[in-house]
């Protein structure tokens, strides 16, 4: 299940049993700018708002967080040296149930190539904890997704979609301890970026309750197209304090 966008994403809500931050500059362009479109005499007033994107993540550039559970990084995809472990994740059960890639490999390497050809504006990652890929995210502009239609979007929100590999992995606190760690990657990555989002499906009580252990606060819920979805939101502003 999941939001409606072209190419596909996944969700954040699969199992999680799944230095400081540069300030917002003052003075910077966003990276999304609404333009008016249309035609005719009655344009100015009907007008649709259209987004303009801005320069592409550069997760890779990326430093390493350091957790208490060890040193973290994020590490972009290349299909053809981790297709094999990216496809067996998601044949296990648990994340296929929310993910919906189960199957040959074809199907995995399909959903990341998509990402992969989305301008630099989604980047699937290996999670490597201590220099061991275990878990998969996907770094994603919120605000030129499609579920930007779907919540008050601001210019440079950032989604994160996770799950976490291994059964030994889950349960434990990894989830909410690595959430918390990338959104701090994300904030201090993208200056311009002021709050980090995630939609987590409602039933996936464990995922919730993961986002709002790593300060993220329940925003409202959202009526998606495959399921009800609650919008989590880390806040550059509040990461101090939550």
């Amino acid at each position: 299940m999941r939001p409606p966008r072209v190419p596909p994403r996944r969700q954040s809500g699969q199992p999680l049993s799944g230095g400081r931050p540069e300030p917002l500059l003052k003075d910077e362009e966003p990276a999304l700018r609404f333009v008016e479109t249309g035609t005719g005499a009655g344009a100015g007033a009907g007008a649709r708002l259209a987004p303009v994107p801005g320069p592409a993540l550069r997760v890779g550039d990326w430093r390493a967080a350091r957790t208490p559970a060890g040193a973290f990084r994020l590490v972009p995809v290349r299909v053809e040296r981790d297709l094999s472990l990216v496809g067996r994740w998601m044949n296990d059960p648990a994340v296929a149930a929310f993910w919906e890639l189960a199957g040959p490999e074809r199907v995995t390497a399909r959903h990341l190539r998509e990402q992969l050809a989305d301008d630099g504006h989604s980047v699937p990652c290996l999670g490597v904890l201590e220099g061991r890929p275990m878990s998969y995210w996907e770094i994603y502009r919120a605000d030129l997704d499609s579920l930007a239609g779907h919540y008050p979007a601001r210019p440079y929100d950032t989604g994160i979609h996770l799950l976490i590999g291994g059964a030994a992995d889950r349960g434990r606190g990894l989830g909410s301890l690595l959430l918390r760690a990338v959104a701090d990657l994300v904030l201090a990555g993208s200056p311009a970026c002021a709050r980090v989002v995630a939609e987590p499906d409602l039933r996936n009580v464990p995922s919730v309750a993961a986002f709002l252990s790593a300060g993220f606060r329940f925003f409202t819920e959202l009526e998606l197209p495959a399921k009800r979805a609650a919008l989590m939101v880390r806040d550059r502003g509040l990461r101090d304090l939550l």
